[in-house]
């Protein structure tokens, strides 16, 4: 197997070559199994919840148990800072950088939001996977049709309400180093409709855990920072540039500190 520490901050030495090469059965034999048998049987379990308790917050709770363990399991420590910028009582149009698929274990185990994610409409065929994603609301959207995703958010905006966020990448996909992508205008759009706030929050350290396109998971640290909300009531659809602005310096703010 090649060792290779393309777009990563990785050590090169000769320790660190062999605490690689050391890792990688645990990885294969212990934590991709533990994945996705975690996967599926949370899954299941939420499933069950929301269709025969009818108890979204246990349902809430059982992702962010899958989020933790999975993270623990892959040996990923998280950092948290800003918590007091959230009110739970208040529902945000959260925006986030996008690095790693690690990044929904950081959002989903840390942030402490009840929060729904967009996700591309492929995911819905995902066996188990897409049917608890759907009964827990998140949002399917087809990304290769402009006019049916737009449908989808537009009638998902009932379900963001009494302290329930929905989660956006402006990025669209994920970078493949800390340089942040060009931002989409969606979620702004969306907020400035809405009169939502907008949640920026910064993820770093999960490309050197789990980089872009790449199974070469090692042990590591994450951090999230949870920045002051940005209102949206002095913006019109005419100024959303501006806003998009706001927001990713904010989010890059977090990956320098």
């Amino acid at each position: 197997m090649q060792f290779t520490l393309s777009n990563t901050n990785r050590p090169t030495t000769i320790g660190y070559q062999l605490y690689w090469f050391l890792f990688q059965p645990y990885k294969w034999l212990i934590f991709v199994p533990f994945l996705g048998l975690c996967t599926v049987f949370f899954s299941l379990h939420i499933t069950f919840i929301i269709l025969f308790i009818n108890n979204p917050s246990l349902a809430g709770y059982m992702a962010v148990l899958w989020a933790r363990l999975n993270s623990w399991v892959g040996m990923m420590s998280v950092s948290v800072s800003g918590k007091a910028n959230t009110d739970p009582n208040q529902s945000y149009i959260i925006v986030s950088n996008h690095q790693s698929l690690f990044d929904i274990l950081v959002i989903y185990g840390w942030l402490g939001i009840d929060l729904r994610w967009v996700m591309k409409q492929e995911l819905r065929k995902v066996p188990v996977l897409g049917y608890s994603c759907e009964k827990l609301e998140h949002i399917y959207i087809d990304r290769s049709n402009a006019r049916s995703a737009i449908a989808s958010l537009n009638a998902a905006q009932t379900r963001i309400v009494n302290g329930t966020s929905v989660i956006f990448f402006p990025e669209g996909r994920r970078s493949k180093t800390e340089e942040l992508l060009p931002f989409k205008v969606g979620a702004f759009r969306m907020a400035i409709d809405m009169g939502l706030p907008i949640l920026p929050v910064t993820i770093s350290g999960t490309k050197d855990i789990l980089p872009r396109g790449s199974v070469d998971l090692m042990p590591g640290r994450a951090k999230l920072v949870i920045h002051e909300p940005i209102a949206t009531t002095d913006y019109q659809l005419s100024t959303v540039k501006e806003l998009v602005a706001v927001a990713e310096n904010r989010i890059k703010s977090g990956l320098k500190s």
